[in-house]
């Protein structure tokens, strides 16, 4: 920043004039500084003598001001050849790190994932319902978690024109989307330069690659959460009312998956604190507007859709698991630990000074110190919500998914750690880079790692020419073959190895996912046809195999290899002579 007093423009031979335009070759005359020690000097209400030219090296020079300092309104015209060429400079960065997200995310590849089968499958008869009234094969929303009419039925239109691809493809476009409003979000909480290390890191961390090739309605409830968290963002300056155009979408995200609302009290509070205009209780009031616009729309959707079970059975009240915390720390870690650490530091920068001396260009004052650091607890905090939850569950189920949520929120906090470590003109460019690089490489091993699974498509293949509309049939990952092979069997001809209440033909009842009545079944025959993988539920598939072990009523007619990251495994299918 510039020494004070000013001094005259370099290029100026005219003595510097109070009164010069701030487009001008001279700046206006030196005024001392206020005394920061006086009493009545109050630093966000004092106005500079002068006017700064725009640094070239800063992407957004409108919106970065002297910290303590108000810069007097400029005309526009002032600015406007700096304005553009900074936006064009900021978009263009911007649409290169969407560039780079959309070619991570394309290299991921594979056939249809258990969740994607089950979604677009259950979209299909959703669909069905309707528009014809055709009976659904059972209650998905007795276990979804997410209204069985919201994503899946969107999937299911797009499965039928483009098919799996085409639905592959709208999840890329709702995280690229959702890149784009964390890069304005940021923008506007912070600057340009924050706002493209936001979305740089944010685009190739392995969730955000992930969830944008899975076929899943994760995609879609972390657009409507960005979209939310725009929103609250960009009406901070409005009066209190205009906080509502947040709650349809935030409302939304938590229809199409019933995770999202964790993120809520994070929404809510971000509305308090970006209430630039109101101060006190009016402050308060924004985040309660938006509280209540929400909780009244999820009111209104669930009075209208009727009982949700899978709000409890997969979300509020769901089974616990087996995994140990340990595990859940560290794959959290590996996912998502290297953004979080820089939005910690970028947090921490952030309450020891609010901005850096190269951006003096920003009208309005610095919230104070209290407010910047609730800001960075609450962004960066967020992130350990789906960790510390999983954790509570002991289940690493979706964990790969759910980590993403969290980083969308960090992530403006870490844009802002990464400008600190550049440091002011791009002091030290290397380490931005060197942060950026590391992300990267980390994001792209790992989404590969998490974008593998056994290939189904050759047993499909094979069991088409077995399967009809009468029979019964006994699959690991039973959602698979139902959506592969839907044009040929109806969903309830597929039962998977959880969950199977059977009595037996000596008149004994097996209730759950009883090994013993596995094995029953399949001693009684009642399956016309068996495929097993191993891996998935080890105990059912080894009662299972000891029934079929010397058993006259089934042959052993298909081996289909097949490898994953986590090593190679053999589908095997039986067949009812």
């Amino acid at each position: 920043m510039d020494p004070w007093p000013p001094t005259a423009h370099p290029g100026s031979t005219a003595p510097p004039d109070a009164t010069a335009h701030p487009g001008s070759t001279a700046h206006p005359g030196p005024t001392a500084p206020p005394d920061a020690a006086d009493p009545a000097f109050d630093p966000p209400t004092q106005n500079l003598a002068r006017v700064h030219a725009p640094d070239p090296f800063d992407l957004n020079p409108r919106r970065a001001p002297v910290a303590g300092y108000r810069v007097p309104d400029v005309p526009e015209s002032a600015w406007s050849v700096d304005t553009r060429r900074s936006t064009l400079l900021s978009r263009g960065a911007l649409l290169c790190v969407l560039l780079v997200q959309a070619v991570l995310t394309l290299r991921l590849g594979g056939s249809v994932f258990q969740d994607e089968a089950l979604y677009i499958a259950s979209g299909h008869y959703e669909l069905a319902n309707l528009l014809h009234g055709t009976p659904l094969p059972v209650d998905f929303a007795d276990y979804f978690s997410g209204h069985p009419k919201l994503y899946p039925v969107l999937a299911a239109l797009v499965d039928d024109r483009l098919g799996l691809s085409g639905v592959r493809f709208l999840s890329l476009l709702f995280l690229l989307a959702t890149t784009a409003l964390l890069y304005a979000s940021t923008r506007r909480l912070f600057n340009a330069r924050s706002a493209l290390g936001a979305a740089a890191l944010f685009a190739v961390v392995q969730p955000t690659l992930t969830l944008g090739r899975l076929a899943t309605y994760d995609g879609a409830a972390l657009f409507l959460l960005a979209l939310g968290l725009w929103l609250v963002v960009r009406t901070g300056r409005l009066r209190v009312p205009a906080v509502l155009l947040a709650a349809p979408p935030i409302a939304l995200a938590c229809g199409v998956k019933y995770a999202a609302a964790l993120y809520v009290p994070t929404l809510v509070l971000l509305a308090v604190l970006t209430a630039y205009r109101q101060r006190g209780a009016r402050t308060l009031l924004r985040g309660v507007v938006l509280g209540l616009g929400v909780l009244a729309l999820l009111g209104v959707g669930y009075a209208l859709s009727g009982p949700l079970g899978g709000i409890t059975s997969t979300t509020t009240d769901r089974a616990h698991g087996g995994d140990p915390a340990s595990r859940l720390l560290d794959h959290s870690a590996q996912w998502g630990g290297l953004l979080v650490l820089t939005a910690a530091g970028g947090s921490i920068a952030y309450v020891l000074r609010a901005r850096m001396v190269e951006m003096p260009w920003v009208r309005g004052s610095t919230p104070g110190r209290w407010r910047r650091a609730l800001l960075g607890v609450l962004l960066t905090g967020t992130a350990f919500l789906a960790p510390a939850y999983q954790i509570h569950l002991q289940t690493e189920v979706s964990l790969f998914k759910h980590v993403g949520f969290g980083l969308l929120f960090a992530a403006p906090m870490a844009g802002l750690g990464m400008s600190r470590l550049i440091g002011p003109h791009f002091r030290n460019p290397q380490l931005g880079i060197m942060l950026f690089v590391l992300t990267l490489v980390l994001g792209m091993v790992q989404a590969q790692n998490a974008f593998s699974w056994p290939d189904a498509r050759g047993p499909a293949t094979y069991l088409r020419t077995i399967v009809d509309r009468k029979g019964l049939y006994l699959a690991e990952e039973s959602e698979v073959p139902a959506y592969l092979l839907r044009d040929r069997t109806g969903w309830n001809q597929w039962v998977n190895t959880t969950f199977f209440p059977y009595t037996a033909k000596d008149g004994k009842r097996y209730e759950g996912a009883d090994p013993a009545g596995f094995a029953a079944a399949v001693r009684d025959a009642r399956f016309d046809a068996i495929m097993l993988r191993g891996g998935v539920t080890p105990e059912v598939d080894a009662a299972v195999e000891k029934a079929l072990r010397g058993n006259p009523h089934y042959r052993l007619t298909g081996r289909f290899p097949t490898t994953t990251s986590s090593g190679d495994s053999v589908y095997r299918i039986w067949v009812k002579q």
